[in-house]
């Protein structure tokens, strides 16, 4: 099998289900986003930190992987004329938002309380992380508006949420492991 199809020749993409869309459909920018994402964790997990964190990261990757094909889906062909779903495997589930939770509390329990916003760097290892997190904000907010045209798994939408923070939280906790300074935004004041 061939990379290259030629098929988007003339700018448009097929959804999963056969439905073809132009590229710049909100749809495609959403799950182009996530694949976007799921680089950028790549390149995380391939820094030298704890395996503890890679295999988070790496299992992470492949819920990205099905949050893109949730979003690739035609939401008038998901279901298949025998009521099966058309993307069998399993979705987005709250066992894997609630992963996510448990992940940053651990992790919290060892960094200092945020009293600041802080500065995204310290660390490139750190600024990976930061860059991840604003890709996975924008990610949610191409969902976001994909979901109040054509609706999706709740639990979809709330796992990107929620990976945004564990990517921040991430971001704190890495700048700790590496002793990289964390610095606060202290807002300059009116003179």
């Amino acid at each position: 099998m061939k990379v290259y199809t030629k098929t988007g020749d003339k700018g448009t993409t097929a959804l999963f289900g056969g439905t073809r869309v132009p590229k710049h459909h909100i749809r495609i920018e959403s799950y182009g986003t996530i694949d976007e994402l799921n680089s950028h964790i790549g390149l995380i997990r391939d820094q030298d930190i704890n395996q503890l964190y890679k295999n988070t990261l790496m299992h992470i990757q492949d819920r990205l992987f099905t949050v893109g094909a949730i979003l690739a889906t035609d939401p008038e062909k998901a279901e298949l004329k025998n009521g099966k779903s058309r993307l069998n495997i399993p979705k987005i589930s709250n066992q894997d938002i609630e992963k996510l939770e448990k992940e940053m509390d651990s992790m919290e329990d060892s960094l200092p309380p945020m009293t600041h916003f802080v500065l995204p760097g310290g660390h490139q290892t750190v600024s990976f992380c930061h860059i991840a997190r604003t890709v996975c904000r924008r990610a949610e907010r191409l969902a976001s508006h994909l979901n109040e045209i054509e609706p999706f798994q709740p639990e979809t939408l709330m796992y990107i949420n929620r990976l945004s923070d564990y990517l921040f939280v991430l971001a704190r906790k890495l700048s700790y492991d590496l002793k990289a300074e964390e610095i606060k935004w202290i807002p300059q004041k009116n003179s």
